[in-house]
């Protein structure tokens, strides 16, 4: 024979009459063992975001709807609104968009039939950035509500003023 050839493995040719492994099979599937696996962790990933978004909404004076399961938290704002309408509610959106930097969806663009409510999303983003989202929101809260307070009177003035005048009469 011309070149060299090598001689076959005595272990190659008995190889092929073992049984092999059928990967579709309930017992040994790799899809399987990575679909249970990555579902469990991503189970915990979103419940940790979740219990970070409204422990740090709660911390800024926001609520939530409470849920067990989802994408996102409904979060009620109407105490941030300027009076109770849908525009007041854009003009919120939009008030927090340019100063806090966060996208969050009016209740009215997911057809909510009650002005102020939010729907904001925690599973798009990074603990680093749910934390980040948390103290800039809470800024905000405090700022509106520091704002909200310079410009309007607190009810016990009002309440004084209509003693006062009582007791002039």
């Amino acid at each position: 024979m011309k070149g060299s050839s090598r001689p076959r493995p005595k272990c190659q040719a008995s190889a092929s009459f073992l049984p092999k492994p059928n990967i579709c099979s309930p017992t040994f599937s790799p899809i399987r063992l990575f679909t249970s696996s990555y579902i469990e962790k991503n189970q915990r990933r979103l419940r940790k975001r979740k219990e970070v978004l409204v422990s740090g909404l709660a911390n800024a004076g926001i609520r939530c709807l409470k849920s067990n399961a989802g994408l996102f938290c409904w979060v009620d704002m109407r105490h941030l609104l300027s009076s109770y309408t849908f525009e007041a509610e854009m003009e919120l959106w939009i008030k927090i968009l340019r100063e806090v930097g966060l996208n969050v969806s009016p209740g009215s663009s997911c057809h909510c039939t009650e002005p102020g409510w939010f729907r904001m999303c925690f599973a798009n983003m990074s603990e680093e950035t749910l934390n980040l989202s948390m103290q800039r929101i809470k800024a905000f809260v405090d700022s509106t509500a520091a704002d909200t307070r310079r410009r309007s009177p607190t009810k016990w003035i009002f309440q004084l003023s209509s003693y006062d005048r009582e007791a002039d009469r």
